[in-house]
């Protein structure tokens, strides 16, 4: 069983997914949009699509394509998704699932009334270090998990003004101010991706930016932030808490590991820095490194990569890490391009697979929320000086 799919937005990232849903065998045609139609003729051409429409509602309107991929800019995908799933089309996101309380409840009700598939792609989910935290816990090595952190540690200056530029034309700078709490999933998608349990509450600090350079300037960002690194800390469902940090003004070598994770339980605890992990419990300490590292698949230079940022290459060039299991990828994948330690080849299979057999995906609309809204909410408190707010909760996914 094969469907269709409509990619939306031919930019830097979009074309390691496209090669990857193109080889995969439970996706057929695959067809481009973009609002600058060079770059969908250039993406079809690069990985041999089947074509391009001259727009998304075209896309929608056809029923060649059966599914939709989104990968616009951040603050777009909220009505983007709902506008493919009200159109019959199943619809997979890049992150963030979207910048408002009010954009997620309408996903969810479009998910629930269509009975489409809907997921997020959140690297996280399968990064090495929350798959082994994953495990941990089912295995019951933490005792009792009562704390984490989960941090995003991306500084400006290595890579993202070069992806603002591209993405952002000539009002770049505006757009560049994105808010670093709207775009969580992460730091808090690695998190409760092991976890298994949902913020209830938060108080975060925003640091105002000071490098004047008209990036996070609130006289001229669209979003009105002047923030350009955050902190916070949220309360669980259960007792306990975790925190994150959202850096992009950081002395830290973010194109090694930009997402780090440390988990603390009653029994034992996981720690990450940018080139090492230790497991750790009562007894002593146990080097992981190696098994949360993946091999690189494809050199920095690769030509595949040559429209990606020099300095946002890394994302796309890590292979698998021994903590994976592969098992369940189709062979295809065993010797394509991978990204964001290892985690695309899973985000693409879980979202065909979901798809073909009518299962929910490891990151639907209820675990994209719960990754999603605890920013958005926390960026509201910075706004507010650390005022503590309640999160609210739309629920576990239904059975």
């Amino acid at each position: 069983m094969t469907f269709s799919l409509g990619i939306v937005g031919a930019g830097q990232f979009s074309g390691q997914f496209a090669k990857l849903f193109r080889i995969h065998p439970g996706v057929g045609d695959i067809f481009v949009t973009d609002v600058l139609p060079e770059r969908a003729e250039r993406l079809v051409a690069d990985e041999r699509l089947a074509g391009t429409f001259p727009s998304y509602e075209a896309m929608l309107e056809a029923d060649s394509v059966d599914a939709v991929a989104v990968f616009t800019q951040r603050w777009t995908h909220g009505p983007l998704v709902v506008q493919g799933l009200r159109a019959g089309k199943h619809v997979y996101s890049a992150v963030p699932m979207a910048v408002t309380q009010e954009e997620i409840a309408a996903i969810i009700d479009a998910v629930r009334e269509t009975g489409l598939t809907y997921m997020m792609g959140e690297t996280s989910q399968y990064n090495p270090a929350t798959v082994y935290a994953r495990n941990q816990i089912a295995e019951g090595a933490f005792g009792r998990l009562f704390y984490a952190e989960g941090d995003y540690v991306h500084d400006m200056d290595l890579g993202f003004y070069e992806a603002y530029q591209y993405s952002g034309g000539e009002n770049w700078k505006a757009t560049a101010s994105y808010p670093p709490l709207l775009y969580p999933t992460h730091a808090i998608g690695g998190v409760l991706g092991a976890w298994g349990t949902h913020a209830v509450s938060v108080s975060a600090i925003g640091v105002t930016d000071d490098r004047g350079d008209g990036v996070f300037d609130k006289e001229v960002s669209q979003f009105g932030n002047d923030f350009s690194n955050a902190t916070a800390l949220f309360e669980v469902a259960g007792g306990g808490s975790f925190r994150t940090n959202e850096f992009r003004r950081v002395g830290y070598p973010s194109h090694i590991r930009e997402s780090r994770f440390r988990f603390f339980g009653t029994e034992g605890s996981l720690e990450q820095l940018a080139t090492v992990s230790f497991w750790q419990d009562k007894k002593g300490v146990q080097d992981i490194s190696d098994h949360l590292q993946p091999k690189p698949t494809l050199p920095p230079d690769d030509p595949s990569l040559a429209h990606i940022a020099p300095a946002l290459r890394d994302a796309f060039t890590s292979g698998s890490a021994p903590v994976h299991d592969r098992s369940r990828l189709p062979i295809e994948f065993d010797h394509a391009p991978n990204g964001h330690e290892g985690s695309h080849h899973f985000l693409v299979d879980d979202f065909v697979t979901a798809v073909n057999t009518r299962s929910l995906p490891s990151v639907n609309a209820w675990v994209a929320a719960r990754y999603t809204l605890p920013g958005i909410i926390a960026h509201r408190s910075a706004q507010q000086g650390g005022v503590r707010l309640d999160i609210p909760d739309f629920g576990d996914a239904p059975a």
